[in-house]
């Protein structure tokens, strides 16, 4: 049997030996774990998509390219379908496909027929989503600047609208009743939680521009910290009252103390020194920006209705932590709007930021185990709030995409650099030379490293390569120093021009996010699976670039 016959499927965040053997990576001759889905390595050193070689894509469809593995797309999205619904198996989950990720209406139908929905914010997303057939109700808006303002859309087309300021929902209302619809609206939060490694990805923290803050400016969020007490709660639903026991010293029924006005009257004798800090937190919750928009969009209901809060803390987060510290504090928003007005918030979207391994360097979430970790604080907290489970959401973009995708590159000048020996590699060592691998892409077609300081790694994609290995930096085409795709990845000492260049786990954020710098031409995206390659966005043109320039 020939090794291509031998398929096997490997999720990309898989343990990875690419910076220790660039070459070949882990497997000389089989399956490869950072490359997309069913990727292998043949006999020749040569890296196959579903038994199509990396050059034999290059020479049908151009360079660079980007590579999706769609049969490894569809397992994904189904995955956190399923996970996500076994770990909150008290409750309704809805999973959301983040269109910023990666966006087409190939993608649109792959994720939709697994059970997702689509996340949108700019009208060009919400297009692309009914233009592949997402169902009425199918797409949430997410927008900073609500594009409904300006749409002509009817607001049936979208489950919900997620409100981000506290003048939007006087507009949304004002559509709704032009319209004679009632639109769906939830409210994103602002939670103080920091999370998401760097500041541009981290969108949960106070001084950015996303979501209305939880808490009133100079609030002392450590009160909050009484949420991490609840742990022991009682199952029962935590009432206005207190547990009596009985002179055995077992507990009794709760009896509910209705002379006492939870949360804000703590002068009741009765009322235990827990729940005076949960209250004292409720209070401080109740006089933050948050509430006082769920109270106007409440206001609106003839128009609008409320179905639940938003909350997303940032990108690439390794573990449940500041997820469930989140979550805790929308439970509580959750609690008081109760609380205050009577009205049971239906849902609570958690947002996205679901990290992947994107180097050997790296950790990716344990999906399945990280998402029990958060399903039992959020029923541990509801319970002992005495709030029944709200439909749980979910948005992952990056953690469904990101490692199904390759990007493809041709190897131009292979430049070595003699160095002084001040520059240091990864492992603090002295680097005395440095070889610059140029590639026909760049900055223009994966912006994270040059944005982020996002790192990635790299190996040849069309022949095994020598034992030996040069440290090198893959850099791009643009005139720019920063245009660097690989900050240092060691590649055979016989890298040459002509070479092809595959870096993994690029379907996230690189098609989405690509320019034309320099006037270059952005890539097309390939779709490879068991049935065939075919092109799923076209390359850009010469002739698109002049027909976009109208000037005489």
């Amino acid at each position: 049997m020939k090794l291509n016959d031998a398929v096997k499927t490997v999720i990309a965040e898989g343990l990875t030996c690419l910076a220790s053997q660039p070459q070949t990576g882990c497997d000389r001759h089989g399956s490869h774990p950072h490359l997309a889905g069913r990727s292998n390595v043949n006999e020749q050193g040569e890296i196959t998509f579903h038994g199509r070689t990396a050059e034999s894509l290059l020479n049908e469809f151009g360079s660079p390219l980007y590579v999706i593995d769609t049969d490894d797309v569809r397992a994904r999205a189904a995955k956190f379908v399923k996970s996500a619904a076994n770990a909150f198996n008290n409750t309704v989950t809805h999973v959301s496909f983040a269109g910023k990720a990666l966006l087409s209406k190939e993608i649109c139908r792959i994720v939709t027929e697994s059970g997702m929905l689509i996340d949108t914010c700019t009208m060009g997303e919400m297009r692309i989503a009914l233009a592949a057939g997402v169902p009425e109700g199918g797409s949430c808006c997410t927008a900073t600047t609500n594009p409904m303002r300006k749409s002509n859309l009817p607001l049936p087309n979208f489950a919900k609208i997620v409100v981000d300021e506290p003048n939007e929902p006087a507009r949304i209302a004002e559509i709704a009743k032009r319209l004679g619809k009632r639109a769906r609206v939830m409210l994103r939060v602002t939670s103080g939680i920091h999370a998401g490694g760097h500041e541009f990805v981290s969108t949960a923290h106070e001084d950015q521009k996303f979501g209305v803050a939880l808490l009133p400016v100079g609030a002392d969020a450590s009160k909050l910290n009484v949420l991490d007490d609840l742990a022991d709660a009682d199952p029962r639903s935590r009432t206005h009252a207190r547990r009596k026991r009985s002179h055995s010293g077992r507990s009794a029924e709760r009896q509910l103390q209705y002379d006492i006005k939870y949360p804000y009257d703590m002068s009741h004798e009765k009322v235990s020194e827990g729940d005076r800090k949960l209250a004292e937190a409720m209070t401080m919750v109740a006089d933050g920006p948050a509430l006082a928009v769920l109270k106007e969009i409440y206001r609106h209901q003839d128009v609008l209705e409320l179905v639940g809060v938003h909350s997303h803390i940032g990108s690439n987060i390794h573990d449940a932590d500041a997820f469930i510290q989140a979550a805790k504090r929308m439970m509580l928003l959750r609690k008081t709007f109760y609380a205050t007005d009577a009205y049971t918030l239906p849902e609570v979207d958690l947002g996205g930021g679901y990290s992947v391994a994107y180097t050997d360097g790296e950790d990716s979430m344990d999906l399945d185990t990280e998402l029990a970790r958060l399903a039992d604080a959020v029923t541990t907290v509801n319970r002992a709030l005495g709030m029944p489970a709200p439909v749980i959401s979910f948005e992952p973009g990056r953690w469904t995409v990101a490692p199904t995708g390759v990007t493809l590159y041709r190897v131009g000048t292979v430049k070595p650099v003699q160095l002084a020996g001040t520059a240091k590699d990864k492992a603090g060592n002295p680097v005395t030379e440095r070889v610059y691998v140029s590639v026909d892409g760049g900055m223009s077609d994966n912006i994270r490293p040059a944005l982020y300081g996002s790192d990635y790694t790299a190996r040849i994609a069309n022949r095994e390569g020598s034992s030996e290995t040069k440290l090198c930096r893959v850099v791009g085409m643009h005139c720019e120093s920063g245009d660097i795709i690989v900050n240092e990845v060691r590649l055979p000492a016989d890298i040459q021009r002509g070479d092809v260049l595959a870096v993994p786990v690029t379907g996230a954020y690189g098609r989405t996010m690509a320019s034309n710098y320099n006037q270059a031409l952005i890539p097309a995206v390939v779709a490879v699976s068991e049935q065939d390659a075919h092109v799923m966005i076209r390359r850009q043109t010469v002739d698109d670039l002049l027909d976009w320039d109208v000037s005489e």
